[in-house]
């Protein structure tokens, strides 16, 4: 008995279907439930299930609200994590103080908003940022309705639109960096937190166009086509390479977990987010997204480690990229 307890102290304890944890590995048990971004999504989905790996007896819950749905359940403390696709904003900021829920903000990865039609579209290989801000605006509903409309030489057909809810940060980011404003967009067009049906909408349309994140695109492009983007300096396509580069603007952005402080020492949480931004650049890669410079990770890890609440999106940040902004809060910049 002696032996066999020593053998399975140095093997690691057997499971049921015969593999064995590490002993390195303490066996951990809990609920971890989070919530938020669709965007966001695939990175943190991808993680738990390595997680799931290590850690068995942890179960952990994946959900999509969209960003904003997201925060309202994280500030409510209904959520030990929130996936969001944007920084919180202040609104945001308020009613989880209001609560009493302190937070660690953490940049996870790039990605790139894609612009989609129907591979069967022949003719909107490119379209400007202005273009799509005289179709996507406010003003736009009602009037703007057919392909024509955009240019007189496209097809007099009529647009179908498809495009993220009102609660997704991918609305949020989209209609700043197109409109000038955020949440300014009309409204006639199907809207939808769950980017597989935006997917289904556009690639059962020829007319149909749509936008949502990169790894939904990469995932997807055998039944649709990414719009380059000219905003002045010539057509650039939505991927990895141009996001990191910095060529694929306006449409690249951060993405961010939101770490609840008060759940941040509990054990199943800990190494959840441990092993989160210690897996993130491959797992991120993987799944369709671009991982940031090992900078960028250093500093984040830096803001884990030392559980810095607060967020390092305070000020004017324009034409900041994501390394000058949190190296300015590392400093004490903010």
């Amino acid at each position: 008995m002696l032996l066999t307890a020593a053998l399975l102290a140095a093997c690691g304890q057997s499971n049921d279907d015969g593999s064995t944890d590490s002993a390195a590995e303490p066996r951990l048990s809990g609920n971890i439930l989070i919530d938020g971004s669709s965007t966001v999504f695939p990175i943190t989905e991808a993680v738990a299930e390595e997680f799931r790996r290590v850690q068995r007896n942890v179960n952990v819950t994946v959900g999509i609200s969209g960003t904003g749905g997201g925060f309202q359940k994280f500030c409510n403390g209904e959520t030990s994590i929130s996936d969001a696709s944007r920084p919180i904003r202040q609104p945001e900021i308020e009613t989880c103080k209001a609560k009493g829920i302190e937070w660690i903000e953490i940049p996870v990865a790039y990605d790139a908003l894609s612009v989609v039609v129907n591979p069967q579209n022949t003719w909107a290989s490119c379209m400007t940022t202005t273009e799509l801000k005289k179709l996507w605006s406010p003003e736009a509903q009602g009037v703007v309705t057919k392909w024509s409309d955009i240019r007189a030489d496209w097809p007099n057909e009529t647009i179908r639109l498809f495009g993220p809810g009102t609660d997704s940060g991918t609305f949020d980011y989209f209609t700043e960096a197109i409109n000038g404003k955020e949440d300014a967009s009309r409204g006639d067009y199907t809207a939808s937190e769950d980017d597989n049906v935006l997917v289904q909408g556009v690639s059962g349309d020829r007319y149909a166009l749509g936008y949502f994140g990169l790894a939904y695109y990469i995932e997807n492009q055998n039944k649709l086509k990414a719009v380059q983007i000219d905003q002045g300096k010539g057509c650039v396509t939505p991927s990895a390479a141009t996001v990191e580069s910095g060529a694929y603007t306006p449409l690249s952005r951060p993405l961010f977990i939101y770490v609840r402080r008060d759940h941040a020492d509990r054990p199943e949480v800990k190494a959840f987010v441990d092993f989160y931004l210690k897996n993130v650049p491959v797992l991120a890669k993987e799944v369709g997204y671009v991982p940031f410079p090992p900078a960028i990770y250093e500093l984040a890890t830096a803001r884990w480690t030392s559980r810095k609440t607060g967020t390092a999106y305070v000020g004017d940040t324009a034409g900041k990229t994501v390394l000058q902004i949190y190296q300015a809060a590392a400093a004490g910049g903010y």
